[in-house]
């Protein structure tokens, strides 16, 4: 039975809670998370709690950390996210750019020493809620794609996410892996002994797979694009940038570094978090409404097929939030098996029965 979206929430919080996260910490990360779940996200929700277990009982994660301000000027700052998981210091960048800009006009932040941090989208909507435009991008844990033309892999998802605001409170709202597919939603096929669908992995000889576990046996994630005939070459490039504004501004270990994977604790992952206030260029409601009026052009598109209208980013997740938001957050029974198993053993309140 899908779960009511605050009792999904309650029981994101409690496992962390149970791990020894503060409250306020475990609050803000549950809250992430979730927002993931109930857009339809679903891989950068509920589904990383294992994932995040293993990192915890391998002391590759802090789960008390505290984000601080090392470098700072009236437009920037570098933070340190103290080794631990990356939504709160992520929000906390985020939320540090949105006070610079509505200063300063425009603001960047970098964050180093963090990790996985959930859904690039909930950062950028934060500046398009101040009504700014919001940039976010962030290096990746795991190596699971190989450049254009290579065999190895050698970089990750390597996210990035662009919000403007809109004079009718609708965003425009681009999250998107530079993969062709993150790689939790690889994960979520696997939670649930399906193969992918054709296009998303290769196995270690380079060819197409459907084995949604091929990229633990030596295969890789494909660059958006699928491969070189598909311009591949596009999601590799991408890929790079997210690093050099991600990794190489904030410092982090690049994750092409033999001691990316070998650091005794802490991921050491970098983001990269830009607020832009349209105001600087032009009125801000004058810009809002030609957002609003450029988007409804867009869904005004003929569709080829009437059952399928044309959308722009943003739409499909608000659509999805709205349907779980009235039926509950389903959640597959292989997740499940493994959450409860985690609750258990952090001695958490199980609430989702």
């Amino acid at each position: 039975m899908p779960a009511p979206y605050e009792t999904h929430r309650a029981q994101i919080a409690a496992i962390l809670l149970g791990w020894g996260m503060p409250e306020d910490n475990a609050a803000q990360t549950a809250e992430i998370l979730s927002w993931a779940d109930l857009h339809g996200v679903d891989s950068h929700g509920m589904s990383m709690l294992p994932g995040y277990d293993r990192l915890r009982r391998n002391a590759r994660i802090r789960v008390d950390a505290r984000p601080a301000i090392v470098r700072e000027t009236p437009v920037s700052a570098l933070v340190d996210g103290g080794g631990g998981l990356g939504h709160v210091p992520a929000r906390f960048a985020m939320a540090t750019a949105i006070a610079k800009a509505r200063v300063s006009g425009m603001a960047a932040v970098a964050v180093r020493n963090s990790a996985h941090f959930g859904a690039c989208g909930f950062y950028t909507l934060m500046a398009a809620e101040a009504g700014l435009i919001g940039i976010a991008c962030t290096s990746a844990g795991g190596i699971q794609v190989a450049p254009t033309f290579g065999k190895q892999p050698r970089l990750g998802t390597d996210p990035w996410s662009f919000a403007a605001p809109g004079a009718d409170g609708v965003p425009f709202l681009l999250d998107m892996a530079t993969t062709t597919v993150a790689a939790g939603r690889i994960r979520n096929k696997a939670n649930e002994g399906l193969p992918t669908p054709p296009g998303w992995v290769l196995g270690p000889d380079g060819r197409p797979s459907d084995d949604p576990l091929i990229v633990s046996k030596g295969g890789s994630l494909t660059s958006l694009g699928g491969s070189p005939e598909g311009s591949s070459y596009k999601g590799y490039g991408l890929a790079v940038m997210v690093n050099i504004l991600a990794a190489c501004l904030s410092g982090s270990t690049l994750i092409t570094d033999p001691m990316h994977t070998k650091k005794p604790q802490g991921q050491d992952i970098g983001h990269f978090f830009m607020a832009i206030d349209p105001g600087l260029f032009r009125d801000a409601d004058d810009f809002q409404a030609d957002v609003t009026r450029f988007c409804n052009d867009l869904r005004a598109t003929p569709p080829v097929d009437p059952a399928q209208p044309v959308m722009v980013a943003g739409d499909p997740q608000r659509i999805t939030a709205a349907k779980r938001l009235a039926e509950g957050i389903p959640v597959g029974p292989g997740l499940l098996g493994q959450v409860r198993q985690i609750a258990q053993a952090a001695g958490a309140d199980w609430v989702l029965d």
